[in-house]
């Protein structure tokens, strides 16, 4: 079966309805889409023709087209959002070892601002909170009692309500060691919740990387991870180059593991580890 044609029923995809569709994702998101996805688009669309009651992929694109809504829609249905707590471990062993010392130590005058940029639905930036806080109550005091902010976000509205419900699964308890564990979840009736103290440090909210960004000032580290893998290389290069300048001289720049720097960005940042770079301190 050809993979734009429809499964034994329902609506077919076209390669000209595939291609619109990718063009308008690119324009809104700068995600691009390869031709093998087209199963993937027809599969998740469809319950949106069913939604509307529309007959053919060509009546949704002229729907996306005129409605601001239903293209948000399409976006969030579009985005793949797979995630893990301590994914990439190495990157909050480094936070937490050669970072986390240099933040505790200015705390006391300095906010300490983290961004988790493609947040999905907050495995990432509640990882990054338990670091922060620790293993043990005592170790958890700085934080509590510094001005630690976690920005958290994600194009896709779904998973920003997700961040602020903080409620996971009980198959995501595996994924956080001891005794973070213990001390920063609480058991609900389907799984489990961040505790108080992770939730008050992350403010979720939906951002499209290509768009304005809110923040006037910097950041001492951002996550930006397995997300620059959906953008063609324009768009890495431009966004890698806008990230490097949203860090504070000295900040770092976590990417993921498949990922590597697009752009003259390598120019301007020095490596200190795997998928891990800082911003010169003399650099503004």
């Amino acid at each position: 079966m050809n993979q734009f044609s429809s499964f034994d029923t329902g609506t077919q995809l076209s390669p000209a309805d595939f291609q619109a569709i990718a063009r308008i994702l690119h324009e809104e998101a700068r995600i691009s889409l390869a031709p093998q996805k087209a199963t993937l688009v027809r599969s998740r669309l469809s319950r949106r023709l069913r939604t509307h009651n529309l007959s053919s992929f060509g009546d949704y694109i002229a729907l996306i087209r005129r409605d601001s809504k239903e293209r948000r829609v399409m976006i969030d249905a579009l985005t793949t959002n797979h995630t893990h707590f301590f994914r990439e471990k190495h990157h909050f062993d480094h936070m937490v070892n050669e970072m986390l010392p240099e933040w505790r130590a200015r705390s006391a005058r300095d906010p300490i601002r983290i961004w988790s940029s493609a947040s999905s639905s907050g495995e990432e930036v509640y990882t990054i909170a338990m670091a922060l806080l620790g293993r043990d109550l005592r170790e958890a005091q700085w934080a509590k009692s510094a001005n630690v902010q976690l920005m958290a976000t994600d194009i896709n509205s779904e998973m920003v309500d997700a961040v602020r419900r903080a409620e996971y699964g009980k198959a995501g308890l595996d994924q956080i060691p001891q005794p973070y564990r213990k001390l920063w979840t609480r058991e609900t009736k389907d799984g489990f919740a961040m505790a108080n103290e992770a939730r008050d440090m992350v403010t979720p909210s939906q951002l499209n990387l290509f768009e304005r960004w809110p923040w006037r000032y910097q950041f001492d580290a951002i996550y930006c991870r397995n997300v620059m893998i959906y953008f063609n290389e324009e768009a890495k290069a431009e966004l890698e180059m806008r990230l490097i300048g949203q860090l504070i001289p000295g900040g770092v720049l976590y990417i993921g593991h498949s990922e590597r720097f697009a752009s003259k960005a390598r120019d301007f940042m020095i490596p200190c580890g795997q998928t891990m770079y800082r911003k010169p301190e003399t650099m503004r």
